[in-house]
């Protein structure tokens, strides 16, 4: 598959959401049978792989039956190299399913960026795979469609092979019929059975495993062509080329490897993937041992005939092609093959070929037409053998006449009522009918002529959403076209609304509960919920939404929403007896608003915190903080105490807040008087200062 990116714009699914649970998130490869998305299991909270299978496929009854009923069988396989099934669905239409999802790249990228890879590397690439393989055969499941897109090589080293089922259903419902043997898709790894009969059996998935070991040493397919005609053509009637023919140094025994798995003879291969697989192993064996010849195992791994696993069809022989649809028993009229894009062409499409009649039914046996008589004298006639006379009867030509006139009419009225029977069981069955003509994606007005045409009558039975047919134009009719109706009947037409979208409520400053409650009433789903602080929305509320309210999405597309917390809660430094203006600063950053008051403080220098309340804890954003600032000590005047006597002066100093403590001078006489003071009387001090007093 082609890997495009992803675009929302152009995706009707990305955005959806399958059954209320898988949201599509990202394309991550397209086929023409269906589109694979990166989703997001919202009831599992995983990411998984949806694969969603395109309208046209999704349309045919037939098909979804068979779809289902693989899928069911490949969700039975539960192994760890194969890709897991979780679950498959149906939503409006849309068929889907859930898988394992493998981040890393295909065998396919691994094969353009690497190969030609060396011999032991492509048999430990193909280990696990044939291990997958082997255990599907153990199953009684059978792949069909082995090949590099269909190997998934993880980013954690692991190897899954996927699509285990899902080939089956498609090549069985699609394109192919024993009539048509029309083939689409890629031909590369079919088995030559497959190709000429539509047959296939593990030996088929043993044939595609050969192919890639070739491929993985060579980097090249073993048979290349024009166009996907010469390349069936070579399969059916070409053996594989050795590898030994490509790439140099190719052990012997190696070549037989690839000659057995891809021998155009299926009775001639390995009968499963677990033989296959111990001849790989055997093969790695031998390698690893750097054995570079070994003539006992490359007899034992050459084509060799086994016990068939019946029905075995053989490969007959194609005749050489000429050109394109004519001389092949295929049709690929319908396939785009350039050599130059051969890989762009082949991957495009959807790796699911089909060719042949439906490959689960067992061959119908050739009935032989029964021998010519020989050419020789009629043997004698037995005699008859005599009645007795009393039991004779003796006609006269008279009675015979009357008795052939009497069979006449007999015959003739038995014709005439047998003619009247077929006549009204034609006019019952048949003539009175005529088929439905088509209208779909005609205007009300345009289908009615249409069908007026044809002798009907158009009634129309309601409206319904399309993503793809235009408004007020046919959407479907019953009956559908091309069936039955009897003449004069009347067709019910359901046309378009167009595209089904809904705009998304405003739900800013709503309940989680009421969000959700209101997008679900919208025909909506709530997509991811981010939960955030706001300082101006309630907490449980919803502060916006992606896309924002108005625009107008599709039925069940999701609505992501974030919702608040509440206000964030900031938590409070402690600025005591830290500077004011770095606290201030500090604290309405934060978003606090502050209340700054100044006080003397004996303890605290001028300009530092003398208190802070809170200075602990949690607030928020525009909550208050006080700040109580020291202006430092407390300045008063120092009383004059000169000439005074000791105990005086002691006491004025003490009553004005201040210490004091009495020396002698130099001049001490002993009168027991105050010659001055330290600070001087009148001058300012900090109150609680010691005051030295000299006396004389």
């Amino acid at each position: 598959m082609e890997q495009p990116p992803a675009d929302r714009g152009s995706d009707p699914f990305i955005g959806r959401l399958l059954n209320h649970r898988y949201r599509i998130d990202k394309r991550i490869a397209r086929g023409g049978m269906a589109t694979v998305y990166e989703s997001f299991d919202t009831r599992l909270d995983r990411t998984v792989a949806v694969k969603i299978m395109h309208p046209g496929m999704s349309g045919d009854e037939q098909f979804a039956r068979r779809f289902e009923r693989e899928a069911q069988s490949a969700a039975r396989l539960s192994h760890h190299n194969v890709v897991q099934v979780f679950d498959r669905g149906e939503d409006d239409g849309t068929l889907y399913l859930v898988m394992e999802y493998v981040p890393g790249r295909t065998m396919r990228d691994l094969i353009r960026a690497e190969a030609p890879v060396s011999a032991q590397r492509a048999m430990a690439l193909m280990d696990p795979v044939l291990v997958a393989i082997a255990a599907a055969h153990k199953r009684k499941l059978i792949h069909r469609d082995i090949k590099p897109e269909n190997i998934l090589l993880g980013a954690d080293d692991s190897t899954k092979v996927a699509d285990f089922g899902l080939a089956k259903a498609i090549t069985s419902e699609t394109n192919a019929s024993a009539t048509t043997g029309s083939l689409m898709g890629t031909v590369s790894y079919l088995s030559p059975e497959f190709l000429a009969e539509g047959y296939a059996d593990e030996r088929a998935d043993v044939y595609a495993a050969g192919v890639m070991i070739y491929e993985l040493m060579t980097g090249v397919k073993p048979h290349r062509a024009e166009g996907p005609i010469q390349v069936a053509y070579k399969h059916v009637n070409e053996d594989t080329p050795p590898p030994s023919e490509m790439v140099e140094d190719v052990p012997d025994y190696v070549d037989a490897l690839v000659a057995g798995a891809t021998a155009r003879d299926m009775s001639l291969r390995p009968p499963d993937a677990n033989a296959l697989l111990a001849n790989v192993r055997r093969v790695a064996s031998a390698l690893e041992r750097g054995i570079a010849s070994d003539r006992r195992l490359a007899d034992e791994l050459s084509p060799h005939v086994v016990t068939p696993i019946e029905p075995t069809v053989s490969a007959p022989v194609v005749p050489a092609p000429t050109h394109l649809g004519t001389a092949a028993p295929l049709d690929l009229t319908d396939v785009v093959y350039d050599q130059e894009e051969q890989e762009a062409a082949e991957e495009a499409r959807e790796p699911n070929w089909n060719v042949g009649p439906d490959p689960t039914r067992e061959p119908t046996p050739e009935v032989a037409p029964e021998p010519a008589a020989p050419d020789v004298a009629p043997e004698p006639a037995v005699p008859a053998i005599a009645l007795p006379r009393a039991r004779a009867a003796t006609f006269t030509p008279a009675s015979k006449r009357r008795i052939s006139a009497q069979r006449r009419r007999r015959l003739i009225v038995a014709a005439l009522v047998a003619l009247g029977l077929l006549i009204t069981g034609y006019w019952l069955l048949v003539a009175r009918y005529t088929h439905t003509p088509s209208v779909l994606r005609l205007t009300q007005s345009a289908a009615t002529a249409k069908v007026k045409e044809a002798g009907l009558s158009l009634k129309v039975g309601g409206y319904d959403y399309s993503e793809s047919v235009p408004k007020d134009t046919v959407i479907r009719t019953t009956p559908e076209p091309g069936d039955r109706i009897l003449d004069g009947g009347t067709v019910v037409a359901v046309l378009s609304r167009g595209p089904e979208r809904h705009a998304v409520p405003n739900l800013v400053g709503k309940s989680l509960e009421d969000a959700q409650k209101l997008l679900d009433s919208a025909a909506l789903a709530t997509g991811t919920i981010t939960k955030t602080f706001s300082e101006t929305v309630a907490a449980g509320k919803v502060i916006k939404t992606t896309p924002q309210a108005g625009i107008e999405l599709r039925r069940d597309a999701v609505v992501d929403l974030v919702v608040s917390k509440g206000r964030q809660p900031v938590k409070i430094p402690d600025f005591t007896n830290k500077l004011a203006a770095k606290a201030s600063l500090a604290l309405t950053k934060l978003g606090f608003v502050i209340k700054r008051t100044a006080a003397f403080s004996d303890t605290v220098p001028a300009g530092k915190v003398i208190s802070q309340t809170p200075n602990s804890g949690t607030g928020f954003k525009g909550d208050s903080i006080s700040l109580e600032v020291s202006k430092g000590p407390e300045l008063v005047a120092v009383p004059n105490v000169k000439k005074m006597g000791v105990a005086a002066a002691k006491q004025a100093l003490r009553a004005a807040g201040f210490k004091v403590v009495a020396v002698k001078s130099k001049v001490w006489i002993g009168l027991g008087y105050v010659l001055k003071s330290d600070p001087v009387g009148g001058s300012m001090a900090p109150k609680g200062r010691t005051v030295t007093i000299y006396l004389v």
